[in-house]
């Protein structure tokens, strides 16, 4: 039994019958892969918000003490849950949309490429903000993986050098300039640092991910150019 799908999330193409529009062919053939799509980044949403919701009805268990402390050993641990928690309903509302947009911009492409860059952008804004985070702060939001996210969508059009990459990245760029200034310390109160090192993971992503799919491209073009085609005379 064979997926329809391969490993760049791209569907296999098959005949369309002869009673089916265009349209509709499309839509059939997109369909499963883009729900799945869809609920992966639900799943995401649906888990931050359970988190608030049961840190808002146990005051009396402090779950952002989970987020990350700069500086101090335990604090490390705080890296797989900070993206997870937020302080109030506002700010994981700030987040939601944002995280959600971006979040599916990567996935739509590849499941595989939106796995990598959340656990790059986990691990590497995490230990960035654990380095220069400041003494006795607790560092908490989703806002490092949204700032991951732009910052893979920005950077992916220029280490691929493509035009539907830069387009995306223009894209994005034009409506989500102004979060550039949350990765410097312009208010008190928010985590900069999360921001700035999220960002610069995301990048760090594209970066990967981006000469990943220019090696793999050059091997599928000197394949292509040692193949010899052969034409029966008889």
């Amino acid at each position: 039994m064979y997926d329809d799908y391969d490993y760049e999330d791209r569907p296999i193409r098959r005949p369309a019958p002869a009673n089916q529009n265009r349209a509709q062919v499309i839509w059939q053939r997109h369909a499963p892969n883009l729900k799945l799509k869809a609920s992966i980044i639900f799943l995401f949403v649906l888990t931050f918000w359970t988190l608030e919701i049961i840190d808002w009805l146990t005051p009396w268990w402090y779950m952002d003490q989970w987020g990350i402390r700069p500086l101090d050993p335990q604090g490390l641990r705080g890296i797989p849950f900070a993206p997870f928690l937020h302080a109030d309903f506002p700010h994981l509302i700030a987040n939601t949309f944002p995280f959600m947009f971006l979040g599916f911009l990567i996935i739509v492409r590849s499941t595989r490429e939106f796995f990598f860059v959340t656990l790059i952008t986990i691990v590497g804004g995490g230990l960035g903000i654990w380095v220069f985070g400041g003494i006795n702060t607790i560092h908490i939001g989703a806002s490092i993986l949204v700032f991951g996210y732009l910052g893979f969508l920005l950077a992916s059009g220029i280490f691929e050098r493509k035009a539907a990459a830069i387009g995306r990245s223009m894209a994005v760029l034009f409506l989500y300039y102004s979060l550039l200034i949350g990765v410097f310390p312009t208010t008190p109160g928010i985590s900069w640092q999360g921001h700035l090192f999220g960002f610069l993971a995301g990048g760090l992503a594209a970066y990967v991910l981006g000469k990943r799919r220019t090696e793999r491209e050059q091997a599928e073009r000197q394949l292509a150019d040692n193949i010899y085609i052969y034409q029966d005379d008889a």
